[in-house]
């Protein structure tokens, strides 16, 4: 793992090692007054993978992080990764009994997760929960060097220094091949049911060096990372695509639009990545200085439809020169196209852009034709990016990904005369709150739990300031029902909050077909009518 050219390097592992060894010195993150350099992160990988290795994990076992952006997210993920093991990341929204059901069916046996985070207590949110294969959790305090997870980086660096562990280090770290799993990032899908993604150190590594190509990233930048770790934005398009230009990660845990300002101005950040809504929060805030944003040079950003003035207006009045939108999913490490720098404002509005290298793109006809340019259908991706398949789950693998290797997303689109990809819907009935994907059949599913909601159906409409939000429309259990303002408390103690439904409608019954289907199309247009 000692190669200096990145472009050579098939696994996370090798790339920090890469790093370490031409950019020893140079800042990796900074995380408030806590700086690593490239071969301070090594160092505390190795460290802590000496520690998971007395602790009994082993290649392939599960490592699950449950903490907002943060330097010890990174150094958790590179440290598991050292020694083969696979990274499970934990939505920092989830309630305890979502990041339960997370590490139970990952079969996790290690946590590294935050102690206190926004006045919540993370690790107590787990109590009550069986969880019979998690074996120890770490707790992280965020901007800090005096933690339980410092505690655990000093033994395995005292490990090491005696020489020890050194060898079954070497040893676990010598696994680790391209295709080795390098993490599960659960998504959830049409039957409500979070479905685990599974993928690999070496398609992980060429996506994201394809990314660093297009958006042109170089040891020289300031990569503001809002997206959340959590995520493929903010753990893959984020810090490991910062490990890839060797340049230096500035993570945020909260998205405050004066602590961004902030933070460019301090830090001189001139890469800052996000949905949408990021930007137009920032534009439209009453502290909005575009002073404060004056280093900004590159940004990516990426939604179905996105107005062709915000892109002018991140250009114009952020003053950013390269902005790039892209269109990826979990299920291809995500990331399937990008726009290129010098494209219109218009093309960069109106699509995601052409495919990376060496990946296909085509829309697929209902019988599996794939169709023309122009003409609207399901998006199929086909290469290196896709999934080895969902964690323990061959059927829906078998339904997501056919015979000729055609992953198929759910989503509809067109590709015009250039490849450029236009995204016009989605088959899976998704929308995006606030830059997070939401399921319908998901929150449909924990919506029933209630036990005065006897059915629930919800769709997304567009807003103004989060991009879509949801409406539910329920049918009552009995004939009371509880106010929409009790249902919308319930929600909150028991989703993360993008999924709760912003607008809350009783019915007496729920539009269906002959079949029994739920008519969504005919829910949209009554939402369209009440909200106005």
């Amino acid at each position: 793992m000692t190669d200096v050219n990145h472009n050579k390097a098939t696994t996370i592992p090798a790339l920090l090692a890469q790093r370490a060894a031409t950019l020893p010195a140079k800042p990796f993150v900074v995380d408030g007054p806590v700086t690593l350099t490239y071969r301070e992160a090594q160092e505390q990988a190795r460290a802590l993978g000496c520690w998971l290795l007395t602790r009994g994990c082993r290649l392939g076992d599960r490592v699950a992080i449950w903490a907002p952006n943060c330097q010890q997210w990174i150094v958790a993920a590179l440290g598991a990764q050292w020694i083969g093991a696979t990274v499970v990341t934990l939505n920092t929204r989830y309630k305890g009994i979502e990041a339960a059901d997370i590490l139970r069916r990952s079969g996790a046996r290690f946590l590294f997760s935050v102690d206190h985070f926004l006045d919540v207590d993370y690790p107590a949110q787990l109590h009550g929960y069986s969880l019979p294969e998690l074996v120890t959790t770490v707790t992280m305090t965020l901007q800090s060097k005096a933690d339980a997870f410092a505690h655990c980086l000093e033994e395995g660096r005292l490990l090491l220094q005696k020489g020890e562990i050194s060898a079954d280090l070497e040893t676990a770290a010598r696994r680790v091949e391209a295709r080795t799993v390098s993490d599960i990032l659960f998504t959830s899908g049409t039957t409500g049911q979070p479905k685990g993604v599974v993928t690999d150190h070496g398609q992980n590594v060429e996506a994201f060096s394809a990314f660093t190509d297009i958006l042109g990233l170089e040891p020289s930048d300031h990569y503001l990372i809002i997206n959340p770790f959590f995520h493929s934005f903010g753990y893959k398009a984020g810090w490991l695509a910062t490990m890839i230009a060797g340049a230096t990660a500035f993570p945020l845990p909260v998205f405050d639009v004066p602590q961004v300002m902030a933070c460019v101005s301090r830090y001189r950040i001139n890469v800052m990545p996000g949905p949408p809504t990021l930007f137009q929060s920032i534009m439209a805030h009453p502290d909005f200085d575009p002073a404060k944003l004056a280093t900004l040079a590159k940004a990516t950003t990426g939604a179905a439809v996105i107005p062709t003035e915000l892109i002018e207006s991140m250009q114009q009045k952020m003053g950013i020169k390269t902005v790039i939108t892209a269109y990826g999913l979990s299920e291809t490490c995500g990331l399937v196209t990008m726009c290129r720098r010098g494209d219109s404002a218009e093309t960069i509005a109106h699509t995601s852009g052409r495919a990376i290298p060496g990946i296909e793109v085509t829309i697929q006809g209902p019988d599996g034709d794939i169709l023309d340019a122009g003409l609207t259908g399901e998006i199929t991706v086909r290469g290196y990016n896709v999934m080895r398949g969902y964690f323990e789950n061959e059927a829906a693998t078998l339904e997501t990904i056919d015979r000729s290797g055609w992953l198929h997303t759910g989503d509809l689109g067109h590709l015009d005369e250039a490849g450029n990809l236009y995204i016009t819907d989605r088959l899976k009935d998704m929308y995006i709150c606030g830059g997070f994907n939401c399921y319908p059949a998901e929150i449909e599913q924990q919506l029933t739990r209630h036990p005065d909601v006897g059915q629930a159906a919800v769709v997304g409409t567009a807003d103004k300031r989060l991009g879509e939000v949801g409406v539910a429309f329920m049918v009552p259990a009995q004939s009371g029902h509880p106010s929409a303002q009790e249902i919308t408390r319930w929600c909150r103690e028991h989703m993360a909050n993008y999924k709760v439904p912003r607008h809350i409608f009783w019915t007496d019954s729920l539009p269906m077909n002959a079949t029994g289907k739920v008519l969504k199309t005919e829910l949209r247009s009554r939402a369209a009518t009440l909200i106005g």
